[in-house]
């Protein structure tokens, strides 16, 4: 009988994934790869005279200390850069909850990032974007002005999902990467994950709601890059390689993407 993947140890995990793996020491690896990468791409459209156009997460963040003092250490441009975040919370009004909450994506990327950037090098406001619940056709017509997105840099979910799409029983696969820019109900096994990491726990504190960019703008990226690096990732990773595509965990459906990465730690490779 054919060994659950779940048990896979680091060799087998690296002996045929369906998606490229980069195994690194720790976290501190992990989220300094994340952020020269962000340098490299945007280092190399500016030296081209391109723009350059990114989706970020606030989740993982830490690749963001080394990114700001990046730019600022070797006064890289962001002039001619756009930021567009993967999601934010909603309140039960179903509009972005407070950006000084200390939930709130929003507040986190003023606060520790575009605030910590050199003035002279940061991007103008109207570059760094939000998906917003009242506008959600917003971003999608964004990117198609922009001509596209270079590269996604985020994680991966308990469930699978990247940015806040969560899994689906009622789509096909070709249906669900079709999924654009919406509002949708985050799951429980989301909020409780979030609710553990974020607010030692208080799982009922947690927005129900949220907006999030959609798998078809993710993998219509030219680049995707994803971080793992806790403990559950474990099981994360090895569904994402060997698990067949499916909506069931989204994650799975990115395997025929033209150029993913992992950035795992050797933690999270091994068993």
């Amino acid at each position: 009988m054919k060994k659950n993947y779940f048990d896979y140890s680091k060799e087998e995990l690296l002996d045929d994934p369906r998606i490229r793996l980069c195994v690194l020491e720790d976290d501190r690896a992990v989220f300094l790869s994340m952020a020269d990468e962000m340098e490299k791409i945007i280092t190399e459209n500016n030296h081209a005279g391109k723009r350059t156009v990114l989706i970020c997460p606030v989740g993982p963040v830490g690749q963001y200390p080394y990114f700001v003092n990046a730019v600022n250490g070797k006064s890289i441009s962001l002039k001619n850069v756009w930021f567009i975040n993967m999601d934010e919370y909603l309140g039960e009004n179903r509009e972005w909850i407070d950006s000084c909450d200390k939930l709130s994506f929003r507040g986190f990327m003023e606060r520790e990032v575009y605030s910590k950037i050199k003035e002279e090098l940061l991007m103008p406001r109207e570059q760094r974007i939000f998906p917003d619940p009242k506008q959600i056709s917003y971003v999608p017509e964004l990117i198609e002005k922009l001509g596209g997105v270079d590269a996604v840099f985020g994680g991966i979910g308990i469930t699978g999902h990247v940015a806040f799409n969560e899994p689906s029983d009622k789509l096909t696969p070709e249906e669900f990467l079709q999924l654009g820019t919406r509002t949708l109900e985050i799951s429980p096994e989301t909020r409780t994950v979030n609710g553990i990491s974020d607010l030692n726990g208080a799982v009922e504190a947690m927005p129900r709601y949220c907006v999030t960019i959609g798998m078809k703008e993710i993998f219509s990226a030219k680049r995707i890059r994803l971080a793992c690096f806790r403990s559950w990732h474990r099981a994360v990773v090895r569904k994402a390689c060997y698990g067949e595509p499916s909506p069931s965990f989204p994650v799975t459906l990115l395997q025929s993407h033209q150029d993913i990465k992992l950035f795992i730690t050797d933690f999270v490779a091994g068993l």
